[in-house]
């Protein structure tokens, strides 16, 4: 994500939240029959003082969203999981959604309650991260994942939790993947690039199970395109792709001001140069922060194509 673009975005939302319902103090709370599950026994590692408790924001005016305002929390230093069960019947699927936000803030509902709603009406177990904000240093390089560290330790863990609860939860182990937008969306090309080992000291058998995610779908991602080689962009990704990285599905419009669409594109070079399966869905306009509400634009339409992928990657059937 570009770096001017971030700040940008991050200061419309200081100016339109005070536009609408002030900031709740408290923190995020799911709906009534939902539990957030703390993921971490104790200290959580690499951990930084976030600026203040955490609160929950109400953006609207001039950011709404498809015509609705949209909730985001900031100075997440507790990270949590809360598992939404299938509404319908069980696929045996799961995924692991991560909002989006910069690494600075989380776009709650717009890219992680919502995509819950969705994915649980499918017959998919929906596993809602709320991983630590702000893990971004300022003024430090992004890249390899060195300076959001605290959002991978919280993501390696919880799929090693999620891996250990899943007959108990009633999900496929084989079957679990990752589905993020913008900062979320690199958090899906870390975790699945991530897995050989944990970044942090082992706590339990949670973290025997494996972290690799089964298949990752990534959401106009930020970060992965690497702006400092304008020499050969699209050959120097931010993260390290591999043959045993999963199959991966990415979706972005061209016209996006935030992220880049060379993000999409240099991901998807390292996949095939990889020999790693991966569909790839480019829209002429669309912008940013979409998420799974419809608009005019064609790109809304992107949650029936990831049914089908899943479909041809044998995750479900018909």
């Amino acid at each position: 994500m570009n770096r001017n673009a971030l700040c940008a975005m991050c200061a419309a939302i200081v100016l339109f939240a005070g536009g609408g319902v002030g900031a709740q103090t408290g923190g995020w709370k799911p709906t009534a029959g939902h539990k957030q599950i703390e993921i971490w026994p104790g200290e959580a590692p690499d951990a930084r003082t976030p600026a203040g408790p955490e609160k929950v924001s109400l953006v609207n005016d001039q950011e709404l969203v498809a015509g609705k305002p949209w909730l985001y929390v900031e100075n997440v230093s507790r990270p949590t999981m809360t598992v939404y069960s299938p509404t319908g019947k069980n696929t045996g699927v799961a995924m692991m959604v991560f909002p989006g936000g910069g690494y600075e803030i989380l776009a709650i509902d717009l890219e992680g309650t919502e995509v819950c709603d969705w994915l649980t009406s499918k017959g998919i177990t929906c596993v809602l991260l709320k991983y630590r904000v702000p893990a971004h240093v300022p003024g430090e390089d992004w890249g390899l994942y060195r300076n959001s560290k605290m959002a991978l330790d919280d993501a390696q863990r919880a799929m090693g939790l999620v891996r250990l609860h899943a007959a108990e939860w009633h999900i496929d182990p084989h079957k679990i993947g990752v589905l993020g937008f913008s900062a979320g969306g690199h958090m899906v090309a870390a975790t699945t690039t991530n897995f050989g080992k944990r970044l942090y000291t082992p706590v339990d058998d949670a973290d025997k199970a494996s972290c690799r995610p089964d298949f990752g779908v990534a959401l106009y991602p930020g970060h992965l395109w690497n702006d400092k080689h304008l020499d050969d962009p699209i050959d120097n990704p931010t993260v390290q792709v591999g043959r045993d990285t999963p199959p991966t599905f990415i979706v972005q419009a061209e016209d996006d001001p935030v992220d880049s669409v060379n993000n999409s594109l240099t991901y998807y070079a390292a996949l095939q140069k990889a020999g790693v399966p991966v569909e790839m869905h480019l829209y002429a306009h669309g912008g940013h922060a979409f998420g799974l509400r419809r608009t005019k634009e064609p790109i809304t339409a992107w949650p029936e194509l990831v049914e089908k992928w899943l479909r041809a990657i044998g995750m479900v059937s018909d």
